[in-house]
């Protein structure tokens, strides 16, 4: 393959390689000089310590150390002489017929002509510099050091430097032969070994397309505990879920034809929907038929007779109106066919509005309404099927206030989240009935429900509203009443006003 691992690992680790090879060339070539002139300087800085230290003690006099010193000198391959106060060289690595002896001695009577830029280093006690000299049959240059110790002997120690550059060039070969041998033995062996990589990855391949031919009993096979035997582990673990899905799917398949074959049962419901609806418009109807029969055969000739029953079909006429609108509604609802419209919208102006339009109802109920919120709040909503739910809640507690006959509407800011409570005064409703209040038709004083003309749907729209606003509604029990509430997303209010709370009675 033109862009295999195994290629892609070898360039890698060719052009790695050569990187550290390159690198480690240009720090030879810039460091290794300055490394080299340091380590010559830390050898006659430690020589000139030793001796130093042999002269406290004085023991330099003796033949024994005398003998130590200059073999350790020698080894560091350090010319020394030290010449004590009369003149006399005490110590010293060289004869004194050789050259070096000699120039060693020109050297410190030359002393003073040693140039600034030569220093390397300086104290009160030495001096090292660099110092080059063609007495010995070539130019050689020397690191030399001179000064005195501790008893006031002068000394000169000096150590050939060879030639950094040509070092630093013949190391530089060196590492490019070397170099240039391992990439081609190092990019060898990873080819070679890079077979344990690629062939592993090879048989994955392979299963990875068996698996897209829904071929799921092909297994990894060569294991391992590295990084590709555990994805082999869960390639294999894949292939067994995906089976598993895939026959999961089917039974969901098998089942789903014979949930269509099922679909009479749907018939079934709407033929229970629409025996609950015949139930609830037959009393109506027969109340209509019977007044309309009595005005015909003139069962009471005066006028507020006929008045009376005329009143009676109009209501019950309306009754069968608003149902079959409630119906319509709560049918578009559940059957997701009225579109939500989220707006931004003041929820206790909305409030304040329905109460107000439910003023007649609440004076003929002869209740007080308390009104319990800030000026403004603001919501994320439909602002017309918010309006629906409030209404609801509101004419249901109008409906069913007794005792003290108070009604309360509170709105709270709770986080993020505005919550609407409408409270009646009057019975509780029984922890039987709490969970089927919301289910279409459902009335728990069915006698009370008739008197005013309720048909049970209208807490279902509120539960089909909230539903399909995805928000929290619910009913509350108090030992003095019932209290209704739902939820909705607030927002901050965006307005100058002043901040406040009104608490208004409507009587």
């Amino acid at each position: 393959m033109k862009h295999s691992i195994r290629r892609q690992m070898t360039a890698i680790f060719i052009g790695l390689f050569a990187f550290v090879l390159g690198g480690v060339l240009m720090i030879n070539n810039g460091f290794l000089g300055s490394y080299y002139l340091s380590h010559k300087t830390q050898d006659l800085i430690k020589t000139y310590n030793q001796i130093n230290e042999t002269i406290r003690d004085g023991n330099l006099t003796d033949d024994t150390v005398q003998n130590q010193i200059v073999i350790r000198a020698e080894r560091a391959n350090i010319d020394l002489v030290v010449i004590d106060a009369k003149g006399d060289a005490i110590v010293r690595t060289l004869s004194v017929d050789d050259p070096r002896f000699k120039e060693m001695l020109v050297g410190i009577l030359g002393l003073n002509t040693i140039q600034a830029e030569s220093v390397l280093r300086q104290t009160d006690m030495y001096t090292v510099y660099r110092s080059a000299s063609d007495m010995t049959g070539g130019e050689m240059e020397y690191l030399r050091m001179w000064g005195r110790f501790s008893d006031g002997s002068w000394f000169l120690m000096q150590s050939p430097l060879a030639s950094i550059e040509e070092s630093a060039s013949l190391a530089n070969q060196f590492l490019i032969y070397l170099g240039i041998v391992g990439m081609i033995l190092g990019g060898f062996f990873v080819w070679l070994f890079s077979r344990r990589i690629t062939q592993p990855l090879m048989e994955l391949t392979r299963l990875s397309q068996e698996m897209a031919n829904l071929n799921f009993d092909a297994r990894y096979t060569r294991g391992g505990e590295d990084e590709i035997g555990i994805l082999g582990r869960n390639y294999n673990r894949m292939s067994e879920q995906l089976e598993k899905t895939i026959s999961e799917l089917k039974s969901v398949n098998n089942q789903l034809q014979k949930d269509i074959e099922q679909k009479e049962k749907l018939e079934d419901m709407r033929n229970e929907f629409l025996g609950n609806v015949s139930h609830e418009l037959k009393t109506p109807i027969a109340l209509i038929q019977g007044y309309a029969e009595g005005l015909r055969e003139g069962v009471n000739d005066d006028p507020e007779s006929r008045e009376f029953y005329c009143d009676v079909i109009m209501d019950e006429a309306d009754k069968m109106n608003r149902m079959v609108k409630n119906l319509l509604t709560l049918n578009q609802l559940e059957f997701g066919s009225d579109e939500v419209q989220f707006e931004r919208f003041d929820i206790v102006g909305l409030v304040s509005g329905v109460i107000a339009s439910c003023e007649i109802l609440i004076q003929q109920a002869e209740a007080s309404v308390d009104f319990v919120a800030d000026e403004k709040l603001y919501v994320w909503a439909d602002e017309f099927k918010t309006e629906q739910v409030v209404r609801n809640y509101l004419t249901n507690a109008i409906h069913h206030v007794e005792n003290e006959r108070r009604i309360e509407v509170r709105i709270i800011r709770d986080g993020d989240k505005a919550r609407i409570t409408v409270f009646n005064s009057g019975k509780p409703i029984p922890e039987e009935d709490i969970p089927k209040l919301w289910d279409k038709f459902y009335k728990v004083d069915k006698a009370h429900t008739r008197e005013y003309g309720g048909n049970g749907i209208g807490l279902s729209i509120v539960k089909a509203i909230m539903e399909s606003f995805r928000q929290k509604y619910g009913v509350k029990n108090y030992d003095n009443g019932v209290a209704f509430w739902f939820e909705l997303d607030a927002k901050t209010v965006m307005e100058n006003e002043d901040k406040g709370s009104q608490n208004t009675s409507l009587h």
